[in-house]
């Protein structure tokens, strides 16, 4: 403004402005999780370069565990090689205090930061500053077959215990037929099996941790809930199970092969598109089972675009992240995918749309789960740390995933559970006291 305004009284001189051609373009190199809506993030991508020709996008697309291996080393050593990063809400508030990720400052009005879940928006904040924006955020479902309940003559509870689930997954397993009662994740990692099995331990009334951080993983807690889940996987899910994670459990249940599959909310409108999936309009939708508690029997969880604190690249980065986060690209998404398939759990506005209601019935099941999981309170008993799928500390990404692939060692038949357990114990024990938790 003050520059137009030299320049009309004759005070300034007039550059001229250099083609777009003649213009060095930005790019943003972009890392990402290979989950089916940031595949359609990254297949829509070309209409935010062709909004914003000065920007070129580079992809880095991975398998969930190699992702984050991958930016926590880019971001640990400072080596600069991203420009956006998608976390979740355990890393935001332990990068932020590190100082490895920019806070988001350069919001505009009509994105509507108010419209955006005010539980997501809390768990992606630190010290009152926004540190990442939601693409999607999710909590656990209870998905189940409702051409194959009705034919057993079976019932899902809208609210089901872990005892009820197994019960009917018995019934309905039927591996004869390439239908299991049960899919689950048994691919070894803090986000992968451990984020299903840390729920199902809390739901029992368990704890990774005591007030003093001694680990409690050969608790009575710990070892119901590690035996219960690995005998159902073990009886009732498909062959292989310690290679399925997310993404290969969600195929299975495209594909006709899964009774019942307890995971991530976000799953529900991948399975009601038809151009992902074989069982539109054969899915149930209840909440995620609890045995004793509901307290940390879900955890909530969100996809998050963050920006590092090494990229030089921040008022870029932050344009293509308040598009890919906005109200307007979850119309985009609608328009080319189907209301159902929208990114879910980020806004009001969202679960306030008739068009989302009537094409997403799974809607009020996600919201009533995504409110009600408290990330403060992941135990009915006390604790030291915050997170419910995880435990939030440095340290619980080599913790988590060294403990998920003990589990994963017993879900082979490789060990018993209380070998598991016991060697769980003590090299988290080691882990802690290393790090200074313990004496």
């Amino acid at each position: 403004m003050l520059r137009q305004q030299l320049l009309a009284f004759g005070l300034a001189l007039a550059v001229p402005t250099l083609p777009l051609a003649a213009q060095a373009a930005t790019t943003l190199t972009i890392a990402t999780v290979n989950n089916p809506d940031m595949i359609e993030m990254q297949r829509l991508s070309p209409k935010f370069e062709a909004a914003n020709p000065d920007i070129k996008l580079n992809w880095v697309t991975l398998e969930e565990n190699i992702l984050r291996q991958r930016i926590t080393t880019d971001i640990a050593t400072h080596a600069g090689g991203m420009d956006i990063v998608t976390v979740g809400v355990y890393e935001v508030p332990i990068w932020a205090k590190r100082g490895w990720l920019d806070p988001i400052t350069d919001i505009p009005a009509s994105y509507d930061i108010d419209d955006v879940l005010k539980p997501v928006r809390a768990a992606l904040s630190q010290r009152g500053q926004v540190y990442a924006l939601p693409f999607y955020a999710e909590s656990q479902m209870t998905l189940y077959r409702t051409d194959l309940a009705a034919k057993a003559g079976v019932t899902i509870p809208s609210n089901p215990t872990w005892p009820q689930i197994a019960t009917i997954a018995d019934k309905l397993n039927d591996p004869k037929n390439g239908i299991y009662g049960i899919c689950l994740r048994g691919k070894a990692g803090w986000g992968e099996n451990m984020g299903q099995i840390g729920p199902v331990v809390n739901g029992m009334g368990g704890r990774w941790f005591g007030m003093n951080w001694q680990p409690q993983l050969t608790s009575p807690q710990w070892e119901k809930g590690v035996s219960f889940y690995v005998d159902l996987l073990r009886r009732d899910g498909p062959p292989g199970a310690v290679s399925n994670g997310y993404n290969e459990t969600l195929a299975l249940f495209a594909a006709g092969h899964c009774a019942i599959w307890v995971d991530a909310t976000v799953s529900a409108g991948f399975l009601a598109n038809p151009q992902e999936s074989t069982v539109v309009g054969k899915v149930g939708y209840a909440a995620p089972p609890y045995t004793t508690t509901t307290v940390g029997s879900h955890y909530l969880w969100s996809w998050a675009l963050a920006i590092p604190s090494t990229s030089p690249n921040k008022l870029a980065a932050e344009k293509f992240i308040t598009w890919a986060t906005s109200k307007g690209y979850i119309k985009m998404v609608a328009e080319d995918q189907g209301w159902a398939s929208v990114p879910p759990g980020t806004r009001y506005s969202t679960y306030a749309s008739p068009e989302y209601q009537k094409a997403a019935p799974f809607a009020p099941v996600v919201l009533a789960a995504i409110n009600s999981a408290d990330l403060n309170h992941p135990s009915v008993q006390p604790v030291p740390y915050t997170g419910i799928s995880y435990v939030g500390i440095p340290e619980f990404q080599g913790i988590g995933t060294m403990v998920g692939q003990e589990i994963a060692a017993a879900i082979a038949g490789q060990k018993t559970v209380k070998q598991a357990l016991a060697a769980a114990q003590s090299q988290t024990e080691r882990m802690m006291r290393r790090a200074g938790y313990l004496e």
